[in-house]
């Protein structure tokens, strides 16, 4: 695994289709807002998503730049076994590959896939209880997380049997002692997901540190999670719904993209 996304200097870059250069900068966009919401750990942690296509390719950092740095062209497009598809000056993190090629190569939906290394996510996956429905905010998880325990720097191609397996159908995997992880069908809903995840996370960690804690009846908990995850549901009488909100909030986030940190199209 030495050549993992090695620079390739005799192929020449094809002309790309506007469907990858819509994903690399909805990409690029991702990893601005992780670093604008402080949710970064240096050039480490990764976000990925898959191109079209039967080849299994997909695009992630360039290993070594600032996730304020990471733009649409300079995004690593490599496949499954590691290896770079396209040529490029930048390496890409050994650790994830490991972890989003395997999350890529067993889960069709899992277009996108996105870990971080956040304090309140780590500390959480360092507690035996987990993810607690403590909030309204961590009710969107109920009964959604999985569990991986922690086996060491994600570097072995081994785990990734055991990592797939744990996540199952799962969109959430806490990594314990590790971190957080999240996939979604899109770039938007897996970020989504990681910025009320990792929220949910400083939430609880506050509430614990104050006392004992209160939590919902276990069919309240469902209820609600059903209000946040199947908004098309049939409603009950006097019952409202509100599917259009995570479809709104993702251009309102490019919106404060172009205000605070623009160029991540390029």
């Amino acid at each position: 695994m030495n050549e993992i996304a090695s620079p390739l200097t005799t192929v020449a870059i094809p002309q790309r289709s506007a469907t990858e250069q819509r994903l690399r900068e909805e990409l690029a966009a991702c990893y601005r807002l992780i670093a604008h919401f402080r949710m970064t750990d240096l050039i480490f942690t990764h976000i990925s998503v898959r191109l079209p296509g039967p080849e299994h390719h997909f695009l992630i950092n360039p290993y070594g730049l600032m996730f304020d740095e990471i733009t649409a062209s300079n995004l690593v497009k490599i496949g499954l076994d590691g290896r770079a598809v396209e040529p490029s000056p930048y390496p890409v993190n050994p650790a994830g590959f490991v972890i989003h090629s395997a999350i890529h190569g067993a889960r069709a939906d899992a277009q996108c896939v996105l870990h971080t290394h956040t304090r309140s996510g780590c500390a959480v996956a360092a507690l035996k209880c987990g993810l607690l429905p403590v909030n309204q905010i961590s009710m969107e998880f109920y009964g959604r997380v999985a569990y991986h325990d922690y086996e060491g720097v994600a570097l072995d191609l081994s785990e990734q049997q055991r990592l797939v397996h744990d996540l199952g159908d799962k969109p959430v995997l806490i990594l314990r002692n590790h971190g957080l992880l999240t996939v979604g069908e899109t770039v938007s809903q897996a970020f989504l997901r990681m910025y009320y995840l990792d929220k949910a996370c400083e939430i609880q960690l506050a509430a614990q540190a104050c006392g004992e804690l209160v939590l919902p009846p276990a069919d309240v908990c469902e209820y609600t999670e059903r209000q946040f995850n199947d908004p098309g549901r049939p409603l009950d009488e006097g019952e409202l719904s509100d599917p259009d909100g995570m479809q709104l909030v993702w251009p309102a986030l490019l919106r404060l993209l172009e205000r605070v940190a623009p160029g991540y199209r390029d």
